[in-house]
């Protein structure tokens, strides 16, 4: 198809110049004439450059809203391929996985493969029109070369042996897929603008965004339990194209062999906004109630309050063990690199899965284990605020909670065997 634009070109070239030839150089007084041939030589000119430029290709970047469900909470990108001359009209979805029996196994593990789907654009539309989320679609400016070469690259990618790939949150998910093939497969020369602040915001702040928008309070505090201190680096521009929102405002202000890489922008889907309404009781409403539970019986001196302290810190520290110890294992048992680092091990102990077991008991080597729990807890309240890790406040409360009966256990009355 090159080849025949430039024999074009060259054709076009000769005819212009025995045009120019003849009309400079026979001075013709024919004025009708002389019309007849500019006339000629300009649709010549303007068919021949038309030819050219045009092409049955038509490539483009599908960005999808955010959904209800925690899962799609972030959008989601595609890319859509058309074909006028042959009527397709297929997506490229690198956001796809298969479900089967050791399904879970592999996505705890951080094992699951993701792949690249092909489906078509009616389809892929129906989708999110049921789900109730707008999609914008921004065609891309390549040359038709360009197009073909990013065409054969997704083909290419489609393939059965070359389709999975390691799903990685921030570095290899759906929409940096996307990204890369139209930034390093199609040949242009594409070059991003900054689109940071001032001051660049964290892996950490840039999904706050979302979850805060979305009112997920709850799904916030997981995330920050299991992901750790990695999440709290600064993004570079090219980092934060991990999130489909800004990908494709990167991609508005982007140039391609110095024009702009959008040729044309449109909302295709455009659907109402899921209302998501902020839930009554919020991680520290929940923890704070917890805290004043504890600290009114702590406080309280009948018998049976104290019965049921006891029961409540076996079950305070025995839970803390637990989170603790599955801290410790998707850390260093399983292939998610986000989750090394973890401070909130500080306060989530795995030893207190040991420990609550003893609670009951008056030991010597029981109140020093809770002044050391004690002691930790305190420097970690000192510096809650200035640690690598950006802690969730909504434990806050909690960590008071661990703050006070600690303290208690690691002074109790060394003559009696009070439960305290």
């Amino acid at each position: 198809m090159v080849t025949r634009f430039r024999f074009q070109e060259d054709l076009t070239f000769g005819i212009n110049q025995k045009l120019v030839s003849s009309l400079s150089f026979r001075k013709t007084k024919q004025p009708l004439k002389k019309a007849a041939l500019l006339l000629f030589f300009t649709l010549y000119s303007f068919l021949s450059a038309f030819s050219q430029d045009s092409c049955s290709l038509r490539i483009s970047l599908l960005t999808c809203a955010p959904g209800a469900e925690l899962y799609s909470t972030f959008g989601h990108t595609a890319i859509r391929v058309q074909d006028q001359a042959s009527g397709m009209d297929e997506v490229y979805n690198y956001g796809t996985f298969e479900f089967d029996d050791d399904f879970y196994s592999k996505f705890v593990m951080g094992k699951l493969l993701y792949a690249l789907s092909v489906q078509s654009f009616p389809e892929f539309l129906y989708q999110y029109q049921m789900e109730s989320r707008s999609v914008i679609e921004q065609e891309l400016s390549f040359t038709c070369a360009q197009k073909e070469k990013l065409l054969a690259a997704l083909r290419n990618n489609a393939l059965p042996q070359n389709r999975f790939y390691r799903y990685d949150f921030l570095f290899d998910n759906c929409t940096t897929r996307a990204g890369d093939m139209v930034d390093s497969t199609s040949g242009a020369n594409v070059v991003f603008k900054n689109q940071l602040p001032a001051k660049p915001l964290t892996f950490r702040n840039h999904i706050d965004v979302y979850l805060n928008k979305a009112h997920q309070d709850w799904s916030q505090l997981g995330i920050d339990l299991l992901l750790g201190a990695k999440m709290d680096r600064a993004a570079t521009n090219h980092e934060a194209m991990f999130l489909p929102d800004n990908l494709m405002v990167a991609f508005d202000s982007a140039t391609a062999d110095n024009r702009p890489l959008v040729a044309k922008k449109q909302t295709i889907l455009a659907m109402p906004l899921v209302a998501s309404e902020s839930l009554l009781i919020t991680p520290v409403v929940a923890f704070s109630i917890l805290l004043i539970i504890y600290g009114a019986l702590t406080f309280t001196k009948k018998r049976s309050a104290q019965t049921l302290l006891g029961v409540l810190d076996f079950v305070l520290f025995f839970v803390l063990g637990l989170v603790g110890v599955l801290l410790v294992f998707m850390w260093t048992g399983t292939d998610h690199a986000l989750c090394a680092n973890n401070y909130n091990l500080l306060w989530a102990l795995p030893t207190n899965l040991v420990a609550a077991f003893f609670v009951h008991k008056n030991l010597p080597w029981v109140r020093r284990y809770f002044g050391i729990v004690f002691w930790i807890t305190v420097l970690l309240l000192l510096t809650w605020f200035f640690l690598p890790q950006r802690m969730n406040n909504g434990f806050l409360p909690l960590v008071l909670t661990i703050a006070l009966r600690s303290w208690m256990l690691s002074k109790r009355n060394t003559n009696a065997d009070k439960r305290i």
